[in-house]
């Protein structure tokens, strides 16, 4: 190996890498049940009928960013921004220098220990540059770090954990600036706060770069339940959008260099284009309940169908765009899962965890295989922050800011690509890369003119199943690696970008559990469905023992749950212990 690739050879532009990743929303035209609508016009009318004579007058509300702001906190970016991109390609200027020279200069290469010092130093130096700007921009920022947080599996130990903190809990609003915009959304001209709650926790339960949650209590006028109550930053929205001005900015350029993964423009462009609905709260509520009302039901027999997590449901009359009143789900993010194991007496590195973890997993490729290729609407940031572990030990998830409709003609190409995924005799069977590679070119893949013939499949195969260990054509599967098959991309269609996000992060996090997935071994059957309804001739096959083999393991995993749960203690640990190394075995083929 080079001493420059040596453990891990860095993006040049490692800030903006993980963009493509970033909070990118995008919705279809509101389909919110008839209640919602009829919220959304009352409330419209509640905030002309505002209560002015209240006792908070004396709280300021934060003033509009001046384009003096603007600019200062555009130079802020550049300003922290080019030294590290600058750093990283000196760096591994000099090293490549090196390189070619000591040989003829009769001196040593560097080892791979020397250059992991070297990189080691400067993963340090930019984390801290990263940690500090972010720290003081906040806004869209915030959410970057997030990602970067998230993706242990993806950058380098100094960057994720110096951005750890930024994971759930970002500098909160005062709790009197909280009643405030609540009081001017919610209350109706002359009814207090107290009339709507019962009860409201100063401390919030979490605060990010949009909005921040607080529990609360309804009094009995609204049903006396407990809900979570989703209140908007004033003033983010403008400090969002200049942020996305920045990086579109910083990607322009960028268009057509090699050695970056993908055209960020384009994503950037998107994110532009959609971002306003990000602050829109009423069609957040109205996408939770299409997605509920859709997972609920059989779109081929319009029967009842268990749904394997919850989600919180929002309380129609409390709902404006600024303020969401929701259903309150007891428990904690995944990112402190580990935390709450540790509590309990559990290791998170145990047997017990990874079966949790093998549940949330199947759980979550569930939902999403319906969503995506059933119905094409779907939650679009399935980060560890917005996934919950909930007190009973069911799964939550969270955050419905983010969605995305994609149309029909690409959730059949996409249905189309995971039953051949799931068909193909090998991973390198010539015939199933063709076919692979075909699908993933009608999804409007591209890649460059000198792409290797596998490169396609090998797309398909990173994106959509990370229990393969070598992909065809001799790419890597490291997402930052020189020989990725993210670098053949020249371009990935629009429509698409927040699938490839979802199901990257949903890989991402298969990692951070430590447990093989694949995504198109799971999402198989439900495509063979759709494909089915649709009269797609790709399905028309007949019935094989591994079909059988899926449905007896789908009938039996509830009752053996069930069953194992009831256990005591040290026997389910056992029984735990028995099951990953079953399953381990199998994996390995012995």
């Amino acid at each position: 190996m080079s001493p420059v690739n040596a453990l891990f050879v860095p993006q040049p532009f490692l800030f903006i890498c993980i963009l493509i990743l970033a909070k990118s929303p995008s919705r279809a035209p509101f389909k919110g049940s008839p209640s919602l609508l009829q919220a959304y016009e009352i409330n419209n009318k509640i905030i002309d009928e505002i209560n002015d004579d209240d006792d908070d007058d004396d709280i300021q509300f934060p003033q509009p960013l001046t384009p003096v702001d603007r600019a200062l906190r555009a130079s802020r970016f550049w300003s922290s921004a080019v030294p590290v991109i600058f750093n990283y390609y000196s760096t591994y200027t000099k090293l490549n220098l090196l390189n070619r020279l000591n040989p003829l200069l009769n001196r040593p290469c560097l080892t791979d220990s020397e250059c992991e010092i070297i990189w080691s130093d400067l993963h340090a130096s930019g984390a801290s540059v990263l940690e500090s700007t972010i720290n003081d921009l906040k806004g869209f920022y915030v959410k970057t770090g997030q990602i970067i947080a998230s993706r242990q599996d993806l950058f380098p130990r100094e960057y994720t954990e110096a951005l750890s903190g930024l994971t759930d809990y970002l500098d909160p609003m005062s709790v009197q600036l909280v009643r405030k915009v609540v009081e001017r959304e919610l209350c109706l001209k002359g009814e207090r706060f107290e009339e709507v709650f019962r009860e409201f926790d100063e401390i919030p339960l979490g605060a990010a770069s949009v909005a921040q949650v607080h529990r609360a209590r309804l009094t009995s006028k609204y049903g006396g339940h407990e809900v979570a109550v989703k209140v908007q930053r004033p003033g983010i929205e403008q400090k969002l959008l200049g942020d996305i001005k920045n990086l579109i900015a910083l990607a322009k350029p960028l268009r057509g260099v090699k050695e970056m993964p993908v055209d960020y423009y384009v994503v950037f462009k998107e994110l532009e284009d959609q971002l306003a609905d990000e602050f829109d709260f009423v069609a957040e509520a109205a996408a939770m309940d299409r997605i509920w009302n859709h997972l609920i039901v059989d779109p081929r027999t319009g029967e009842k169908r268990d749904v394997p997590l919850r989600m919180p449901r929002p309380i129609p009359e409390l709902v404006t765009r600024r303020v969401l009143v929701m259903d309150y789900l007891e428990g904690v993010p995944l990112s402190r899962a580990a935390e709450e194991m540790r509590k309990k007496g559990i290791d998170p590195d145990g047997p017990e965890a990874k079966i949790f973890g093998e549940k949330l997993l199947r759980s979550l490729t569930d939902v999403f295989s319906r969503c995506i290729l059933e119905s094409g609407f779907f939650h679009a940031d399935p980060h560890p922050g917005n996934i919950f572990v909930l007190s009973d030990g069911s799964i939550g998830l969270i955050d419905f800011g983010q969605v995305k409709q994609i149309s029909g003609r690409a959730k059949n190409t996409l249905a189309k690509v995971m039953v051949a995924l799931d068909d193909r005799v090998s991973d390198t069977n010539p015939e199933d890369l063709e076919t692979i590679g075909n699908l993933a070119l009608e999804l409007g893949v591209e890649l460059r003119e000198d792409a290797k013939p596998e490169g396609p499949a090998a797309v398909a195969m990173w994106l959509f199943d990370g229990s393969v260990k070598d992909l065809p054509g001799g790419y890597d599967y490291g997402e930052l690696s020189p020989n990725s098959p993210v670098k053949e991309l020249k371009s990935f269609p629009q429509d698409l970008v927040l699938v490839g996000r979802s199901t990257v992060l949903l890989k991402g996090l298969s990692s951070r559990l430590n447990i093989p997935w694949s995504l198109s071994a799971e999402w198989a059957p439900v495509a063979r469905q759709v494909l089915a309804g649709s009269g797609s001739k790709k399905v028309n096959r007949k019935v094989t023992l591994k079909d059988v083999g899926r449905l007896v393991k789908s009938w039996g995993k509830g009752k053996v749950e069930r069953g194992a749960n009831k256990l005591p203690k040290g026997a389910r640990r056992r029984l735990a212990a028995a099951v990953v190394w079953a399953r381990g075995t199998r994996r390995s083929g012995n």
